[in-house]
Parts: C-alpha cells; sequence; structure tokens
C-alpha cells in the first residue's frame, strides 16, 4: 500500500475523460491555484535558464579565456555550478516546505530569484574586476539553483494535494510546461539580445521584474488541505497529551512527540526508484542543448547568436510535445505513457553515435536533438504519480532532495564525464552514460507501476 496515510483514497475511474472535462469539475479555487502556480513556474524558470542558454556569450565575459580543452571545463563549471548545491537548497526548502507550509516556501524561492536577477544585472565583468567577476557570478547561479528547488517541487506538491486523480496528473504536468515555456522564452530573449545587439544586462532585469511580479501573485494561494489536516491532527494529538495530569508539566516535549508520532516510515525502495527516474532528464536535457553546442560551432560555423537560435526552436518543439504528454495523461495513465516513450529513446540512444557520424547538415542535427526532447526520459506526465507515494509529513523534502540529488550527480558525471569521454570514444562515449541511466529509469518506472496496481489504480485508468 502507499505511505499516504492523509491523503483520502482516490477514486476509481473506469471511464475515459477529456482534459477539459477533468479541469471543468475543478472549483474555482483550484483552478486559480493552478494558474497561480504555472505563471510562477514560467517567470521562475525564465529567470534560472536565462544564464545557461546565453552561456555561449556570456562565459566569455565572466571566465578567462583559455585553450579549447580549459574552456569546455570551464563551461560545464559553470553550467554544473547551478545544479551542484541544489541537495542544500533541497533540504532548506524542503524543511520550511515541510514544517512551515507550502505557499510560503515557494513565495520565498521567487523573492530568492529576484535579488540574484537584480546582482546579475549590476556585475561587472572579467575584464573589469578579474576573477571575482567568475565567483560572484557563480555565486549567483548557485542561489538560483538552490531556490528553484522550492519552486517545482512545491508546485507538484500543492497540485498533487489539492487536486484529486486524474486531473491532478495534467495538472502537474503542466506545471513542466510552464517551466519549459519559461525556457522558451529566455531562448527568445537572449536570441533578441544576441542577434540585435541588445546590452544583455536587460534580460536579467526582466527575469527580475517578472520573479517579484510572481512573488507576490502567489501571495493569493492558500495552504494546502492534506497540509493543514496534518497540523490539525498533530495539533489535536498534542492537546489531547497536554490534557492528561501527568504530561503537562513539559508541553514543549509533548508537541515534539505529537510531531515525531506523525512520521510515516519510508519507503527505501519507492525512494530509491523516485531518485532514478529524475536521473533521467539531466542526461536528456544536456544531450539536446549542451552536447552538440561544439558541432554546431566547430563543423557547422554557428556564432553564439545562431546557437541560441538553434536552440530557442528545440525549446517550442519541447514545449509542443510536453503539451500533448500533459493533455493525453487525462484519458491514459501516465505510466503507460512514459514506458511507450522509454522504447522510443532507447532506440535512439543505441543508434544516437551512428546518427551523429552520418549526419551532413545542421538540419540532421536538430532532427537528433528534437527526439531527444520529444521521447527524453523525463518523468512528465508521471510526476503527480511519484509525488503520491511519499509520505506527506516528509514529501517535501524527499521529493526535493532526491530531485534536487539526481540533478546535481547527473549533470555532473553527463558534462564532466562526456568530455573525458569524448577524447578517448568520439560520440559511442554517449552509450556509457545513456544506456545505464535508461535501465535505471526503467527499474524505477516498474517500481511505481506495482505500487499503482496495489491501489487499483492502474489497471482502471487506462
Amino acid at each position: 500500500m502507499s505511505t499516504t496515510t492523509l491523503q483520502s483514497t482516490p477514486l476509481q475511474f473506469t471511464e475515459r475523460q477529456g482534459l477539459w472535462s477533468l479541469f471543468a469539475s475543478l472549483s474555482r479555487e483550484q483552478k486559480e491555484s493552478i494558474g497561480l502556480l504555472q505563471i510562477g513556474t514560467f517567470l521562475e524558470y525564465f529567470d534560472l535558464m536565462i544564464y545557461v542558454h546565453m552561456a555561449v556569450l556570456l562565459n566569455e565575459l565572466f571566465f578567462p579565456k583559455t585553450d579549447s580543452h580549459t574552456a569546455s571545463l570551464l563551461a560545464a563549471f559553470a553550467f554544473c555550478s547551478t545544479f551542484i548545491f541544489r541537495p542544500i537548497g533541497a533540504l532548506i526548502f524542503g524543511w520550511m516546505g515541510d514544517r512551515l507550509g507550502r505557499k510560503s516556501t515557494i513565495i520565498s524561492t521567487t523573492l530568492i530569484m529576484a535579488i540574484s536577477c537584480i546582482i546579475m544585472a549590476n556585475l561587472p565583468t572579467y575584464a573589469q574586476i578579474g576573477i571575482t567577476a567568475a565567483w560572484i557570478m557563480t555565486v549567483c547561479r548557485i542561489a538560483q539553483g538552490m531556490s528553484c528547488m522550492g519552486e517545482i517541487i512545491g508546485a507538484e506538491i500543492y497540485i498533487t494535494e489539492s487536486v484529486r486523480r486524474p486531473a491532478s496528473y495534467s495538472g502537474v504536468a503542466f506545471i513542466y510546461v510552464a517551466a519549459n515555456l519559461g525556457v522558451t522564452a529566455a531562448l527568445g530573449v537572449a536570441a533578441l539580445v544576441t542577434s540585435f545587439l541588445f546590452d544583455w544586462r536587460i534580460a536579467f532585469w526582466i527575469g527580475a521584474f517578472i520573479a517579484i511580479v510572481g512573488a507576490v501573485a502567489r501571495t493569493r494561494l492558500r495552504e494546502t488541505p492534506d497540509f493543514l489536516a496534518l497540523k490539525r491532527k498533530q495539533m489535536k494529538q498534542y492537546v489531547a497529551k497536554l490534557n492528561r495530569e501527568e504530561d503537562s508539566g513539559n508541553p514543549e516535549k509533548l508537541f515534539h512527540q505529537s510531531a515525531l508520532s506523525w512520521k510515516e516510515r519510508a519507503n527505501y525502495k519507492t525512494l530509491i526508484s523516485f531518485f532514478l527516474i529524475y536521473c533521467g532528464w539531466p542526461v536528456s536535457f544536456y544531450l539536446a542543448f549542451m552536447y552538440f553546442n561544439p558541432t554546431l560551432k566547430e563543423d557547422f560555423g554557428y556564432f553564439p547568436a545562431d546557437i541560441i537560435r538553434h536552440n530557442f526552436f528545440l525549446s517550442a518543439i519541447l514545449v509542443a510535445s510536453e503539451i500533448f504528454w500533459a493533455s493525453l495523461s487525462a484519458r491514459i495513465h501516465p505510466i503507460k505513457i512514459v514506458k511507450v516513450k522509454w522504447i522510443f529513446i532507447l532506440l535512439l540512444m543505441v543508434t544516437m553515435p551512428f546518427l551523429v557520424l552520418s549526419m551532413s547538415s545542421p538540419m540532421h542535427l536538430f532532427f537528433i536533438q528534437a527526439l531527444i526532447l520529444v521521447f527524453s526520459l523525463g518523468s512528465m506526465p508521471l510526476d503527480a504519480v511519484l509525488v503520491y507515494h511519499l509520505p506527506i509529513y516528509r514529501r517535501f523534502t524527499f521529493a526535493s532532495f532526491l530531485y534536487a540529488l539526481s540533478r546535481a550527480l547527473i549533470y555532473i558525471i553527463t558534462s564532466f564525464g562526456l568530455v573525458y569521454l569524448g577524447d578517448y570514444c568520439g560520440h559511442f562515449g554517449l552509450w556509457f552514460i545513456t544506456l545505464p541511466a535508461a535501465a535505471a529509469f526503467l527499474y524505477g518506472v516498474l517500481h511505481f507501476e506495482s505500487l499503482e496496481r496495489r491501489l487499483g489504480i492502474y489497471p482502471n485508468l487506462s
């Protein structure tokens, strides 16, 4: 059985329902919450990804110029700095989310993103203040990476706890659509900046402004029913114990004991499976948006502005595919969708070195990158299912930490590993990263399939 004890048992769905009929059944408050969370996630990921997709330009401004190999390592370091400290941020914001509430956590993370953008918009370049510029920029990227942990995981949990199945499947999936719309918008701004030689600082000022707007908008949210139910039950137990004459002398100890008594045991196989599933997307993202940038520059003569435009169209394809998968999850159980995607991405990963070696134009490469994104090793639209099977009392902490750890570990392995594997194995070095990731991803999916079958949900929502 699921470790979830406070969330009500979901209904059994025997009829296929369309996306619009599902959302039409939601209350006005639920619809408003989903809308605010989507807007906030869009804004947050716009801010987060501005630097990532302008890295081909900004790395030259904030890091010293070196040989190509060292430049690749510096670029990998700049990229990974966003993710490497995410587990720390996950612990901080996970604690806040589980103790202080979901709402206050996602508001605070948006404000941190705004402050980071303001600093980056005013930061002098390496030519002006030397290596200090690189360190300050890296610290800002770390702060952004840490804060985004409370953002997207907080939005996932909020919808999972506020909306019943199967509407929560599509509701959470569209959070990822909003995130990638933010990425696309960041790429669009980056393309304008580089193509028309606008001041790159404008992009960060835009990011700071919209982050503040997002934080203010989210003050309209209410706390989730599951979190409030948990706190009410803790308080009732605390009051009951306090009323006992023999226990009334130490109320602080009693409150601590009543809180601890509601901790649910974590199923470690479930936590490992959650982690393995989230290890898949970093591999897909890095391959699609980062790995082939040197090929575009060296083999096809692309300039930074050309690469940014190239990635903009890739991001648009990603958004379109995620809208499709999110909508489909209203009719088909997310696990079935993810298993079909896995078959296609496995075939692509096996043949990818041969496809890359045989390509003769940027359009061939674009086609390969687009396929990676459409059939990615991503959790979407499975996220609501994954969150549901985590214990409520530690849900925010477990989800954000495992998400962050998977990103930090896999981005480091992928970005640095492919630099060295490429030296020795060429494009065939991809197999050492992609195939183990695909196997681990499938293991995790099959575990959650077994959990859904035990609840009697998986066969019925087909």
